[in-house]
Parts: structure tokens; C-alpha cells; sequence
């Protein structure tokens, strides 16, 4: 009975959708309406899924700075990420909902440097805040409530001089005396001097005009004489006077007229005033919103002394009865009884009759917090297609906490290599297209899901590591079995050991042998004497052969013959390619382009260099190989270059490249 009582004050959970996690919230009214329903006014707090991802870095590293601060115990990985979902975000917004959304109390506090945070993860329901989130401004900022204790709020007090012992500070730059105490008055000179000043302080006000327009009775210009300004001035008179009492009534009544010293109690108009109330009673004691919607003509100062000045006015104190009276008028805890009706989400009930969404389930998936397979309940979680589910606790988790009780690969991590059927280095909609139970639309569906494109870049040890270890790494068992995780660590710590003994033992790499240009271009000469020179306007069919044989094969399999389609007598081109239908030479009229339809191109045509081609590539110039590849429709006439270069020495046969110096392919393991 008392735990479904609910009071002004308390923390409780809200539901707001039967798939998202609860509200957390706290009561501030009780309200009943004209239709007899309750509505509660309460005060929201976030969590950190409600907030953007630079307000989560920021709480990141103001919690690292709180742990170094407060020399917290070290966590795990697992505990860290639990300690994320205790941590909420106060706020100055309010809303009202429904009380029969209520779902059971939980407590919040004020994170302390004392406090240790695993000590949280021991309580049910417990949860902390150190930061205000303003959902407007869209900004994280220090409660104001804090307890300001340590080295940063208290002043280290120095030692004490000893006897005869000069003081060495700037004198300058400390505090100024302005009361001292063994002074030759006596308490009965100093009342009778603030009686005087007191006097004189009433006397200043009749005679000011704005004065006596704001106090026109003279009881009132008097209780506004005896307010603390005036005693302030009147001590800080004594004191800049030596506590001589002649020069400092003199001090109270210059030649000018007597002094007048006023608070902010006066310098406030009615309005004013009445604009304060209001505010305070919107924002309460936020004086910085205070004066920048209500009062921006005001300081800070200000506003803050005519509070502490207000609270001591029968202002105040019929304020507070009328809030007394109010509240009195209010309910003070509602009766909520226990949520009973069953969730959508329940995929499987006692009964084993399917929920509303169970219909259509897969059978034979874990539970994507704690990966277990044996529960009384379950319930889907996450997206539709991704069918994840959760058991009876972890889902009792997701609604109190917001999160999964261990990080899976929806939050952007991989599941334990040691768990039983890992495939960690697949995301999920790809392991579950190789799942017995999944069927071939399924499949298609899950594998069509967009996800976002990811880059995995190698380290230089990465890189090190492969080669160097490919005992251990074996790359063609590894491509065979490619569902199977490869332990990166282990390759990389057995590198770490290998490779001082390695930088000892340097590898062994040949020097490659280059002849002269004189001396291949000799031997060539020798052995490929010079052809006769075609004619420039003598276009010469590069291999016509292959294109006007017959293909007799093709016509088995249903491709028809290029000479049937694109009609035969092609002609061709400057670089001695043969035209296709879309192209036109330029005694041919222009035509629309036509698209060509894959069956009917003609077969590759390969071409062998031999080698001599081979030779007198090496011979020609690297700024000649530049320009014949800037201008690639031109035929390259390598031959009729061969004369201009001298013969010096017969060719000689290039070594082989050592083997170290062959390229080895990398094989992905990310």
C-alpha cells in the first residue's frame, strides 16, 4: 500500500510508450480536474540517450575530471558503461501528465566527491546528476546546488607570523580594513553616533524630492533611515575618521546639505518590484533568467540584494501564507495501484500464446543483452526487421536504465569472441542471413537493410605483423574459413617479440642490374632488322583475321555473328580499331547514336606483344612514353625511331628481380 502512494517531492518512473524506456521525473503538484482525473506537474530529467552526441562527450569529460578529482576505484568496461545509464541531466522544464502513467518510485541525489559511483550499480532504481540540461539552449551546465567542498571553494590558511616576523605580502592586493575593534570608543559613543546618523539619514529624505515622493509619511522616511546602509556608512565614517567623533558628525553634514545614502529597497519602483515577484515566481531563485526576461536594465547585484532585502517585507510573508494556503488546497499523495495489463511487446506469454507482435518470430535467437536462451518471458526490442529480442530481466533493464545491460552490436559493439557461434566481425543482419531459421525473403530483407559505409584502415604494425607471423596468421586457412575470428592480439604480441630479433637480421636485397640504352638498342638492331615503312594514308586492320573468320560456336550458343549485325566491309578507324555502329568516320554523314547491345559486340581481340615490342618500349625516353600516352589514338611508330639511337655494345640478359623484392599481397583481417 505505501509503495503505491505517491507524494510532491518523489522521483518516479512515467511510461510514455510501451517500447521506449521510462520517464523519470519528479512531482512537483498534484492536481485534480474538472473530469476527476489527477495530473501531475513534474520536473523532467534526460538521460543520455535523450541528448546530442557532443552534450554526451562533454558529460564524458566532465565525469572523467569528477573520477580524477575524487580518485574514484578503477571499473570495468561492463560497470562503465552501466555507470552511463545511472547518470541523468536536471532541467528546468516542466510538464503535466497523466498520474496513472506512473509506474514506481526511484531515487535521484546530487553526485558528491565523497560518493563512490560503483556503489550506485549495487541499488535498484537508484540513479545520480551532476550537470543541467537546458533543452532550449541545448547546453550542459554545473548544478548551482552543488556542495562546494574541497582545495577549489576553501582558502588554504596561511601559518601565522611569529613574534618580530615582518610580513613580506603585497599589501596592496589584500583586504582593506574597515572595522576595528580596539578602537578608544565606547559602545555607548558608538549607539549615540548612529542614533545621530539615523537622524540625519531622515532629515536627507525630507528634503530629497523623489524621496519624500516614495515615503511621503515621516515614519517611513525614518524605517528607511534605519535600514543597514545607513548604519554602514555611519561605522565606515568612524573609521575613515579615526574614531573621532567631532570630524565625523562634521563628515555626516558636509557644507553641501546632510548625506543621503539609499539601498536598493529604494531605489526600485512599484513596478519593478511587481515584475520581480513575477519572475521569482516563474523561475524561482534563477536570478540570471530573471534579469534577462524580466529585469535586463538591473545588474546581477542588484537583483540579487533586493531578494535578500525582499524576504524582509510583509511583502514576503503574505506571499508565503497565500503559497501555504494554496498547497493546503492541493492533494498531497494520490494512490496509484500496479500496472498490471500485459506489454505489445511480449512476444511469448506464461500460456505460450504469441503477443501482438510475436506472431511471425523467429525461433531459436538469444536475448541481445545477456545472450541467454532460456526465459519465461520475452519481449521484441529494437527494430522490426532486425527481430532482437530481450528476456524477462534484461527488458525490466531497458525500462528502468534506458540501455542493455552489456554493449551489443546495435550500439555499435561486437559481441565476445567466446561466445558459442561468434561471428563478431559480422553485423547482425549478415549473421542472421546465415541462420537455419531465416527463410530466403528474410534473408533478402535483412541484407537490404542500409547501413552506413565504414572504412578499416591498417596500422603500420598491422601491416608488420603480417608478414612476419604468417605462420601464425595462415592466410589461405583464414580465407577458407572466413567466419571464423582471427585473434589480431595474439599476431600482434608474438610481432612484438620477433621483431627486435628481426631488425638484427636484416633482409638481403640484391642490387637489380640495369644495361645501357646503347647497349640494348645495338643488340635489337641485330636481331629485328628494320621492316619497309607503311604509307601514312594506308589504314592497316590491326588482326582483321579474327574478326572475319567464321564463328561457328557462337551461333551454337545463341550469339549472333558481329558481321550479321553490324553488317560486313566494317570500316575502320585511324588507329586501326574497327568502327561499331555508333561510330561514324569522317566521310560518313552524322547520325544518331545508338546504343550497342551487349550480344551483338564482337569477341575480345588479345594482343601478345613480343619481344622485341617489349625491348623497344624499354628504349624509348620517359618523356616519349608520356607524350604517346597523352595522345592515345595515334599509332606509335617505335620502329622508325630505332635509327637515331647509337649501337654501342651487344645486348646482355637482365637478372632476375630477387624475390624479396616481389610485391606480396595483404590480406584484410579487419
Amino acid at each position: 500500500m505505501a509503495a503505491n502512494m505517491y507524494r510532491v517531492g518523489d522521483y518516479v518512473y512515467f511510461e510514455n510508450s510501451s517500447s521506449n524506456p521510462y520517464l523519470v521525473r519528479r512531482i512537483e503538484e498534484l492536481n485534480k480536474t474538472a473530469n476527476g482525473n489527477v495530473e501531475a506537474k513534474v520536473v523532467c530529467l534526460f538521460r543520455r540517450r535523450d541528448i546530442s552526441s557532443s552534450l554526451n562527450s562533454l558529460a564524458d569529460s566532465n565525469a572523467r575530471e569528477f573520477e580524477e578529482e575524487s580518485k574514484q576505484p578503477s571499473v570495468s568496461e561492463q560497470q562503465r558503461h552501466q555507470l552511463k545509464h545511472r547518470e541523468l541531466f536536471l532541467s528546468r522544464q516542466f510538464e503535466s501528465l497523466p498520474a496513472t502513467h506512473i509506474r514506481g518510485k526511484c531515487s535521484v541525489t546530487l553526485l558528491n566527491e565523497t560518493d563512490v559511483l560503483s556503489q550506485y550499480l549495487d541499488k535498484e532504481d537508484c540513479f545520480f546528476y551532476s550537470l543541467v540540461f537546458d533543452p532550449v539552449q541545448k547546453t550542459l551546465l554545473a548544478d548551482q546546488g552543488e556542495i562546494r567542498v574541497g582545495c577549489k571553494y576553501q582558502a588554504e590558511i596561511p601559518d601565522r607570523l611569529a613574534e618580530g616576523e615582518s610580513d613580506n605580502r603585497n599589501q596592496q592586493k589584500m583586504e582593506m580594513k574597515v572595522w576595528d575593534p580596539d578602537n578608544p570608543l565606547t559602545d555607548r559613543q558608538i549607539d549615540q553616533f548612529l542614533v545621530v546618523a539615523r537622524a540625519v539619514g531622515t532629515f536627507a529624505r525630507a528634503l530629497d524630492c523623489s524621496s519624500s515622493i516614495r515615503q511621503p509619511s515621516l515614519h517611513m522616511s525614518a524605517a528607511a533611515a534605519s535600514r543597514d546602509i545607513t548604519l554602514f556608512h555611519a561605522m565606515d565614517t568612524l573609521q575613515r575618521n579615526g574614531y573621532d567623533l567631532a570630524k565625523a558628525m562634521s563628515t555626516l553634514v558636509p557644507q553641501g546639505g546632510p548625506v543621503l545614502c539609499r539601498d536598493e529597497m529604494e531605489e526600485w519602483s512599484a513596478s519593478e518590484a511587481m515584475l520581480f515577484e513575477e519572475a521569482l515566481e516563474k523561475y524561482g531563485k534563477d536570478f540570471n533568467d530573471i534579469r534577462q526576461d524580466f529585469l535586463p536594465w538591473k545588474s546581477l547585484a542588484s537583483i540579487v540584494q533586493f531578494y535578500y532585502m525582499w524576504k524582509t517585507t510583509d511583502r514576503y510573508i503574505q506571499q508565503k501564507r497565500l503559497k501555504a494556503a494554496e498547497a493546503d488546497s492541493k492533494l498531497k499523495q494520490v494512490y496509484i495501484p500496479t500496472y498490471t495489463k500485459p506489454n505489445p511487446n511480449q512476444i511469448i506469454s506464461v500460456s505460450n500464446k504469441p503477443g501482438m507482435n510475436g506472431a511471425g518470430f523467429q525461433k531459436g535467437l538469444t536475448c541481445e543483452s545477456c545472450h541467454t536462451t532460456q526465459s519465461a518471458q520475452w519481449y521484441a526490442w529494437g527494430p522490426p526487421n532486425m527481430q532482437c529480442r530481450l528476456c524477462a530481466s534484461c527488458w525490466i533493464y531497458w525500462k528502468k536504465y534506458g540501455g542493455l545491460k552489456t554493449p551489443t552490436q546495435l550500439e555499435g559493439a561486437a559481441r565476445s569472441v567466446t561466445e558459442p557461434h561468434s561471428r563478431g566481425h559480422m553485423s547482425r543482419p549478415e549473421a542472421q542471413s546465415l541462420s537455419p531459421y531465416t527463410t530466403s525473403a528474410n534473408r533478402a530483407k535483412l541484407l537490404a537493410k542500409n547501413r552506413q559505409t565504414f572504412l578499416l584502415q591498417t596500422t603500420k604494425l598491422t601491416r608488420i605483423a603480417r608478414r612476419m607471423c604468417r605462420d601464425i596468421l595462415q592466410p589461405r586457412r583464414a580465407a577458407r574459413r572466413p567466419y571464423a575470428p582471427i585473434n589480431a592480439n595474439a599476431i600482434k604480441a608474438e610481432c612484438s617479440i620477433r621483431l627486435p630479433k628481426a631488425a638484427k637480421t636484416p633482409l638481403k636485397i640484391h642490387p637489380l642490374v640495369r644495361l645501357p640504352l646503347a647497349t640494348i638498342v645495338k643488340e635489337l638492331a641485330a636481331q629485328a632488322p628494320l621492316k619497309p615503312k607503311t604509307p601514312r594514308g594506308t589504314k592497316t586492320p590491326i588482326n582483321r583475321n579474327q574478326l572475319t573468320q567464321n564463328r561457328g560456336l557462337a551461333g551454337i550458343v545463341g550469339k549472333r555473328a558481329y558481321e550479321s549485325v553490324a553488317g560486313g566491309g566494317l570500316p575502320f578507324s585511324a588507329n586501326g580499331r574497327p568502327m561499331t555502329s555508333g561510330m561514324r568516320s569522317s566521310a560518313q554523314p552524322a547520325i544518331k547514336r545508338q546504343k550497342l547491345n551487349p550480344a551483338d559486340a564482337p569477341n575480345p581481340v588479345v594482343f601478345v606483344a613480343t619481344k622485341d615490342t617489349r625491348a623497344l618500349r624499354k628504349a624509348l625516353s620517359h618523356l616519349e612514353m608520356r607524350r604517346a600516352a597523352r595522345r592515345p589514338n595515334l599509332p606509335l611508330k617505335v620502329k622508325s625511331m630505332l635509327p637515331l639511337r647509337p649501337v654501342v655494345a651487344p645486348l646482355v640478359p637482365v637478372p632476375p628481380a630477387h624475390p624479396a623484392s616481389t610485391t606480396e599481397p595483404i590480406i584484410l583481417e579487419d
